[in-house]
């Protein structure tokens, strides 16, 4: 499979990167300073699970021609017109978003129809440090595809067969909208709840009525995805409980850290688009509310503070 990876980032560049690391076909969509970046050193990857110093393929937005199976899509939401612009002259093929939560899968529908859209989703805690390594930062390491009406299809399986390769810890779901329902419950309540209090679960969890507010945002989010069709399997609630109670849990949403960093947040893809849910249903939207106001009065700010001075007339 040729496979196209959007970006060499934290997520592209890990997933993509052990594809290559492994033989795999594969090329990454990057800016100018990345691909001189790349060319210097590598695609380097430090990880728990070892790490690595690729030599990869890299190609530039005026140089992109049809000539892939797939694409892999690893953009945040707020970028995805831009990304459905830089990837256009690449199609028709396969793609394979990796973006948080649901809320784009309309967008590309609409853009490259729905029968080129594939689903997906990513669970791993990496980040692109300044030098360009991206540092992944524990053990978990699993993507998730699959056709989303369930369906094993040629190109599924050439996705499957490419990663069974790798060291990743991948699968080819039968479900993967279930798949992305669960996810999103869990990382709209871990947005939700560490943006809000600004700090880490094991933070949250010490501070009064934290492990309280943590599982009532995860129930809050799960009885949507039951509205909505997509119940949460028992051992995933499990496994969210688990993860948002722990005392030790020095984890919180990326969410978090873009908005310390002072960068742009995905509020409406995430938090807003959840919280649109629990309104539509009558379900408790108490936490999603106050996070997501809290949120936008960032976004103001940032915004406000972003503007240009004022010239004299």
């Amino acid at each position: 499979m040729r496979l196209l990876v959007l970006g060499a980032g934290g997520i592209g560049g890990y997933f993509g990167g052990r594809l290559a690391e492994a033989g795999g076909d594969v090329t990454f969509l990057v800016r100018p300073k990345r691909r001189e970046q790349i060319a210097r050193d590598g695609l380097r990857i430090e990880s728990p699970l070892g790490n690595a110093r690729i030599k990869v393929r890299t190609v530039l937005a005026e140089e992109l021609r049809p000539e892939y199976d797939a694409i892999l899509l690893t953009c945040k939401a707020y970028d995805l017109d831009a990304a459905m612009q830089a990837i256009e002259p690449a199609m028709p093929c396969a793609i394979v978003p990796m973006l948080n939560g649901l809320a784009h899968l309309s967008h590309l529908d609409v853009r490259f129809g729905t029968p080129n859209v594939m689903g997906g989703t990513a669970q791993i805690n990496v980040t692109l440090r300044r030098d360009g390594v991206i540092v992944h930062g524990d053990g978990l390491q699993r993507i998730l595809f699959g056709e989303r009406d369930g369906r094993k299809t040629a190109r599924s399986q050439a996705l499957a067969d490419a990663f069974a390769h790798t060291k990743v810890d991948w699968k080819l779901s039968e479900d993967i909208e279930q798949d992305m329902w669960e996810k999103v419950v869990f990382l709209c309540a871990l947005a939700t709840t560490t943006c809000l209090f600004r700090g880490n679960v094991r933070e949250i969890v010490a501070a009064p009525g934290g492990r309280e507010a943590m599982l009532r945002a995860l129930e809050a989010n799960a009885e949507i995805a039951r509205r909505e069709g997509h119940p949460p399997r028992p051992k995933m609630l499990e496994s969210g409980r688990a993860r948002l109670t722990d005392p030790e849990g020095l984890w919180s949403a990326s969410m978090l850290r873009d908005l310390e960093s002072g960068g742009q947040v995905e509020a409406d893809h995430i938090v807003g688009w959840m919280l649109e849910r629990a309104r539509e249903h009558g379900a408790d939207d108490t936490l999603l509310s106050l996070a997501f106001t809290h949120l936008k009065t960032y976004e103001a700010r940032r915004a406000a503070v972003r503007l240009p001075p004022p010239t004299g007339s």
